[in-house]
């Protein structure tokens, strides 16, 4: 399928991309430019969706970027690119890979399946508050995007050991197609970080993403 879609933000240097996976694991091969040391890596892992997840990633960075990107992952598990100062933050469904890139800000991103059940989110995600405002007519895609959103989040900041229930809370949210969100950090010493965020649902899939 190649680039799904590009996406530039107004008045910013940010860029999300994302790519439909559709080839066979060695379309995908033959597509990225993948340095050998990763390639055993993807070797090991033993699901074939997982792997092509890991190679879609790759041919996509390959259409963003002029040169070979050599990418890494810190300890708490955060990608970063090696060669470029470009931040970055990465999200994949057995169907679809993203990105989101930036020169200057920090970035989170999330994506999720809407057919896949997210009840299992209330229990360990949501604060008391967040359950109240639940709509049962669209109460999974409610959670899906209540879910991304926390990851994004999650992903901005990069912290060890986070309660997604007491740690970020999501302020009141209406579902539609795209839209933007508020949300905030709490540090366990207590300092609070507000975010703005945006989502946007296509093809049975919620996509949320943070700069700054």
């Amino acid at each position: 399928m190649a680039l799904y879609f590009k996406k530039e933000l107004e008045d910013t240097r940010t860029t999300i991309a994302v790519w439909q996976i559709t080839e066979t694991e060695e379309e995908l091969k033959e597509l990225s430019s993948i340095p050998s040391d990763e390639m055993e890596e993807i070797s090991f892992i033993k699901s074939e969706s997982l792997r092509k997840q890991r190679l879609a990633v790759r041919a996509l960075l390959d259409t963003l970027f002029d040169e070979k990107v050599y990418l890494s992952h810190h300890d708490n598990g955060k990608p970063y690119i090696e060669n470029s100062v470009t931040n970055i933050s990465i999200t994949h469904t057995p169907k679809y890979v993203a990105v989101i890139l930036d020169d200057n800000e920090d970035v989170g991103i999330d994506m999720e399946s809407l057919d896949r059940d997210f009840s299992a989110v209330e229990k360990k995600a949501l604060s008391e508050e967040e359950l109240e405002d639940l709509d049962e007519d669209r109460k999974n895609e409610q959670l899906a995007i209540y879910w991304c959103t926390k990851e994004a989040v999650f992903k901005r900041v990069s912290s060890y050991k986070v309660d997604f229930a007491e740690q970020i809370e999501v302020e009141r949210f209406r579902v539609k197609e795209e839209g933007e969100l508020e949300a905030t950090f709490i540090h366990k010493d207590g300092y609070e970080e507000e975010f703005e965020l945006q989502y946007m649902t296509f093809d049975r899939h919620v996509l949320v993403w943070l700069v700054g």
